[in-house]
């Protein structure tokens, strides 16, 4: 669960990065970054997959029923490109607003908040990136624990409240810090630092959170081991 010194922690990395803001009042405003593009390798799989169908139906059309000649071909090539140029410029899932996060299920807590977070990929320093990347794959562990769980379980609101409520705060107030002061040192630690221990820390807690998920499980299992093994030890089924 959710540690007091977790959540001290965490308020003092923020903390940090609200006295580095401050500094910022008689700064020029930067630009906003753009928000990350379409993923285009998804894009690019999915073009090249459906020319593939298209010339595959267009060759068992020519060998089995009729030859398609050249107006066919010309056909089939307008084809491609149309469904190219639809796969291409297609509209992009609508990014998940902290809002629709925070009134998520929970269940499709840890998807959403994954597409969340690769949305603030472009926003982050590179070490950053790493450690939201790992906590990506803890939150894909988690979200098929969660499946199995009830709605009502206590550890719902842990969860929550780590996932859908301190997460995107911590990366929200760094992301309000000006470019210029994320690399400039205070108390020992510049804001691009204690990002990075802040993320780690969410990672470890999330990991936490799994193992007392599973723990249940593995009890069973290690339960069930037993059993078998007094049940039919030495081969001797009863």
């Amino acid at each position: 669960m959710i540690s007091h010194e977790t959540d001290q922690a965490l308020a003092r990395a923020r903390g940090t990065l609200d006295r580095v803001r401050l500094q910022s009042f008689d700064m020029p405003a930067t630009t906003r970054r753009s928000r990350p593009r379409r993923s285009v390798a998804k894009r690019a799989a999915a073009i090249g997959a459906a020319n593939v169908i298209i010339l595959l139906a267009a060759a068992i059309i020519g060998l089995a029923i009729m030859p398609l000649g050249i107006f066919g071909a010309l056909a089939v090539v307008l084809v491609m490109m149309a469904v190219t140029l639809a796969i291409a410029f297609a509209p992009g899932p609508r990014p998940v607003t902290h809002e629709k996060l925070v009134k998520s299920d929970l269940k499709a807590l840890p998807m959403q908040t994954t597409r969340w977070l690769d949305a603030q990929r472009p926003a982050l320093p590179a070490p950053a990136v790493q450690v939201a990347d790992r906590i990506g794959l803890r939150l894909d562990t988690l979200g098929k624990q969660l499946q199995a769980l009830d709605d009502g379980a206590p550890v719902g609101a842990d969860i929550r409240r780590l996932v859908a409520e301190q997460l995107p705060d911590f990366i929200r107030d760094y992301q309000r810090v000006p470019v210029e002061l994320r690399g400039a040192e205070r108390n020992g630690k510049t804001p691009d630092r204690q990002l990075v221990e802040g993320l780690e820390l969410i990672e470890r807690e999330i990991g936490q959170m799994s193992e007392e998920l599973a723990r249940g499980d593995l009890d069973s299992l290690e339960t069930r081991g037993r059993f078998l093994e007094m049940k039919y030890k030495d081969g001797d089924a009863t």
